[in-house]
């Protein structure tokens, strides 16, 4: 069967940004590939934190993904640090990648711009994320757009390390872009962070989530109830192709482009369609909340799972480089 690997940084509860962009396509995927998931625990710790919270963020996170689907008697789920190869495969990668590579990364441009003292973690991000993936020999990395660019550095520390150590040993990891197209907030602008504050949280209630959309951002086009809207710019119509079947999508488009509704009668039939998905996942959440040691098992199995692969994987790097 061939193999992926997917890692989530332990940001706390899902979003609908991560659960649509990435997390649903993981849920689908995993039963068609071998898959890895792993809690990057260690990516998180490139800027100030309070290990409390770190550790609160991290279970909630794990709690999110087996609520959305993610099943542990299928895909490994586990936290990066449980596996302590992952360190080690990232050092050996330093060593062969050039410094002008890792500052030639669009993110840790924009990451150092802001930061009066950058740290070195963030200079090595994407070495670990090439660490992360060619560990478990992944064919596949699913992916959003803005991640491209680090998985053709994985691709190239691959070649680096084959070229002096081994041609062949580590495959080139394929994208695979997830289906969804990015998923802009709720002020219709910047993609949904919770840093900026325009998310809908993966698990929260129907009524909070409504104080949410409905003054969400719209066609700003159209200004009067009356007014036709296009809805190929309005980003509530987006969260409709989303969550909303078939049907539900071609009546809403129909309704918007006549003034047959007004914005807030779109938002009322987004609320329902996203709670037929969401009632399931805040049904298991619960479940999860009220048993942690079900949380604590799936994380154990899965960072064992992990290990068994990535033994394997060192002990042959540690041999082809002249370490055993």
């Amino acid at each position: 069967m061939p193999r992926i690997f997917s890692g989530i940084q332990p940001s706390g509860e899902l979003h609908i940004g991560n659960y649509l962009g990435a997390v649903k396509n993981w849920v689908a995927l995993q039963r068609e590939f071998e898959s890895f998931i792993c809690i990057v625990n260690y990516h998180a710790i490139t800027i100030p934190y309070e290990p409390a919270d770190l550790k609160r963020r991290t279970h909630e996170m794990a709690v999110s993904l087996l609520a959305a689907g993610i099943d542990p008697n299928t895909a490994a789920l586990f936290l990066q640090s449980a596996v302590p190869e992952h360190t080690e495969l990232q050092w050996l990668f330093n060593a062969i990648t050039p410094l002008g590579e890792l500052e030639r990364q669009t993110q840790f441009k924009e990451k150092s711009s802001r930061l009066e003292s950058v740290p070195a973690g963030i200079l090595n991000y994407p070495v670990l994320q090439a660490a992360d993936i060619l560990l478990y020999h992944a064919d596949i990395v699913p992916v959003g757009e803005d991640q491209v660019q680090h998985l053709e550095l994985s691709r190239e520390i691959a070649r680096r390390w084959n070229a002096r150590f081994g041609e062949g040993y580590f495959a080139e990891p394929q994208a695979r872009l997830t289906p969804t197209r990015r998923i802009l907030g709720l002020d219709g602008q910047a993609k949904m962070s919770k840093s900026i504050g325009n998310t809908v949280a993966l698990l929260e209630e129907p009524a909070a989530i409504w104080e949410k959309l409905r003054p969400a951002v719209t066609d700003p086009a159209r200004v009067r109830r009356t007014d036709p809207g296009n809805p190929d710019v309005c980003n509530i119509f987006q969260l409709h192709k989303a969550f909303s079947d078939a049907a539900t999508v071609a009546h809403v488009d129909a309704q918007c482009r006549s003034a047959g509704w007004g914005c807030i009668d779109c938002k009322k039939v987004l609320a329902a369609s996203m709670e037929i998905e969401l009632v399931p996942i805040r049904a298991r959440a619960a479940e999860l909340a009220a048993k942690p040691n079900l949380v604590t098992e799936a994380l154990g199995d899965g960072a064992a799972r992990a290990r068994t692969v990535a033994k394997v994987t060192m002990a042959e790097v540690r041999e082809r480089m002249g370490l055993d």
